[in-house]
């Protein structure tokens, strides 16, 4: 790396799971757990998703990967087939059956309750902790999203803390909102 580049957040945050243990006060302390998070989101509101990964990936002691359908690497198609939503659904089941932690932007629900609700209801068929992520400035909530864990601000601290909680790990701060 060139001098006088910063690392970005993801190189700091590989150099950091490439140690397998470091040392704390004289403690060995294993490294931080890795969590796989699925991010319901709608390409319409592309803005928005790419927002929350950055907000993520800004904070370099939180290790996570992304099981999302990425712009670059979309679900195939059963392009023969007249309906072929059923073959999507199935392949969007599947990453959210292998996620910890499903995210759901709030301020897409209305445009897109269809996939979102569908999203929804394998989180929960899946029994996996649902956040909704509010946008700054979003006056109104959706009922639907009444099933979420935790309802969080738009910022990484907040997110990071609900994702920490959800599964049963010490969290930054505290809930925004009593459920």
């Amino acid at each position: 790396m060139p001098s006088g580049r910063r690392k970005s957040a993801r190189q700091r945050r590989e150099q950091l799971s490439s140690k397998v243990m470091w040392q704390s006060y004289g403690n060995i302390t294993p490294p931080p757990r890795s969590y796989s998070l699925f991010i319901s989101h709608a390409w319409s509101y592309r803005d928005d998703y790419d927002g929350v990964v950055r907000l993520l990936n800004s904070d370099s002691t939180f290790l996570w990967r992304n099981v999302s359908v990425p712009a670059e690497n979309p679900l195939s198609f059963l392009r023969g087939l007249s309906k072929s939503y059923r073959f999507l659904v199935r392949q969007i089941d599947e990453r959210i059956e292998s996620a910890d932690c499903v995210l759901v932007l709030a301020g897409m629900y209305v445009a897109h309750r269809g996939w979102i609700q569908s999203e929804i209801e394998a989180a929960l068929d899946f029994r996996k902790p649902i956040i909704a992520i509010e946008p700054r400035g979003q006056q109104r909530f959706p009922d639907a999203l009444s099933c979420a864990h935790e309802r969080v601000g738009w910022n990484t601290k907040a997110m990071v803390s609900a994702i920490r909680r959800q599964m049963g790990e010490p969290p930054l701060i505290q809930p925004m909102f009593p459920f």
